[in-house]
């Protein structure tokens, strides 16, 4: 169940609790005469299964609630409530399988912000990823992919493409390709600086490597375990099963690919850097591809589920 705390202008009250009331799947309604302050108006709470949200916050949009004054979305953990259960069981469809547009289009819009904390991230996976494919340790590879964030602008894209928001893509890949581009420049100081110490040396990236040798020899069970995980990833997100993300994350070698490709071009070792960047491409591409063909069947799916025509 999702709970729904709306601010409305005073004169447009009824209009919402109509809209609300002939909703299937809607519960606990209740109504605030002037209890709002900023913006000014009555406060109206309810209660929706999730699979009715989506429509329910659509057509709350269209009266311009969120304009003149505010809907706010969150999920119940628990319901102890007999009429919860009468309108889930009314809802159309499974809950699972519904997607909240609104809310997948927030996640992915803060996840896709090129922020410090965003670069940091990448840049110390990146690192954790160099020290990963020089020192041949499987372990540190696997860590380094957990701390990569560079899912979310992928997912990012994805959602923008389906839902024709230019605007989210550019975002997007911004975050993406600064993001990648500052952080294998920083994994390159950071070998250099590993190679005066001594830490790091030529001989280590030349060296066999049969742990990590993978992460530069790019093949199509790249593609395939990208474009796995790719569909994997938005279901996780879509349905909020967010622990997901993490297998998501240990299953695709975009991070070490990156960091491979940095210290390959810092040794001037130029086939392992062309190898590598192949790797990331083949990684990041799978993982859009998938996510926007997922997100396109979860979207006509449900709407047959619906009975009605996709939006």
């Amino acid at each position: 169940m999702l709970h729904l705390r709306l601010i409305v202008p005073a004169d447009r009250t009824d209009e919402v609790v109509r809209i609300v009331e002939s909703t299937v799947g809607t519960a606990h309604l209740a109504v605030l005469p002037g209890a709002a302050r900023d913006p000014a108006g009555d406060l109206v709470l309810c209660d929706v299964a999730r699979e009715a949200g989506d429509g329910l916050i659509a057509e709350l949009r269209a009266t311009g609630l969120d304009r003149d004054g505010s809907i706010a979305v969150d999920q119940i953990g628990l319901s102890i409530s007999r009429r919860a259960d009468q309108a889930e069981a009314e809802a159309p469809g499974e809950g699972a399988d519904a997607v909240l547009w609104e809310s997948l289009t927030d996640a992915t819009h803060e996840e896709s912000t090129l922020s410090v904390t965003y670069v940091a991230f990448l840049a110390v996976a990146t690192m954790l990823a160099a020290c990963g494919v020089m020192l041949d340790n499987a372990i540190l590879i696997v860590g380094a992919m957990a701390v990569g964030p560079e899912f979310g602008p992928l997912a990012g894209i994805s959602t923008a493409l389906v839902r024709r928001a230019p605007r989210l893509v550019w975002r997007s890949l911004v975050a993406l390709l600064v993001g990648f581009a500052a952080a294998m420049v920083v994994t390159a100081g950071f070998g250099w600086l590993m190679d005066q110490l001594g830490l790091f040396s030529k001989e280590l990236l030349e060296g066999p490597r049969p742990n990590t040798s993978f992460v530069w020899k790019p093949d199509w069970m790249s593609f395939v375990v990208a474009f796995l995980a790719g569909i994997a990833g938005t279901l996780s997100l879509t349905s909020a099963k967010s622990g997901a993300l993490i297998g998501v994350a240990i299953s695709v070698t975009t991070v070490p690919a990156a960091a491979n490709a940095a210290m390959a071009f810092s040794y001037a070792e130029y086939a392992q850097t062309w190898g590598s960047t192949w790797q990331l491409l083949a990684n990041l591409g799978g993982i859009v591809l998938a996510g926007t063909l997922t997100l396109l069947a979860q979207k006509v799916l449900w709407a047959r589920q619906r009975g009605r025509r996709p939006a």
